[in-house]
């Protein structure tokens, strides 16, 4: 696959998204990307989008400031991490 900006090799690698939401920085370290070898354009698949906006979601009305979190991970673990930054007790029940 080739770049959209300068028509480079695209090369699969995991970066760090970092989006503002005004009232909380949401960090996603190790997501899934392709990144171009010539002007290090990053782009991501329709699937990686999609739970990226959902991990997003989730801090939205966040009383944190900055929120660093993983990616890849579940549901169960998205809740988990937002538990650990707002110093919330996890309890996993099955």
């Amino acid at each position: 696959m080739n770049c959209f900006m300068c028509k480079g090799h695209l090369e699969n690698n995991g970066t760090t998204f970092m989006v503002d939401l005004g009232n909380c920085i949401v960090i996603i370290k190790n997501v899934p990307s392709q990144v171009c070898s010539q002007c290090d354009e990053v782009s991501y698949s329709n699937v990686v989008t999609k739970q990226i906006e959902k991990m997003v979601n989730m801090f939205r009305s966040s009383l944190t400031e900055i929120a660093i979190i993983n990616y890849p991970i579940t549901e169960r673990n998205i809740i988990k991490d937002m538990c650990l930054v707002l110093k919330l007790r996890y309890v996993h029940m099955d």
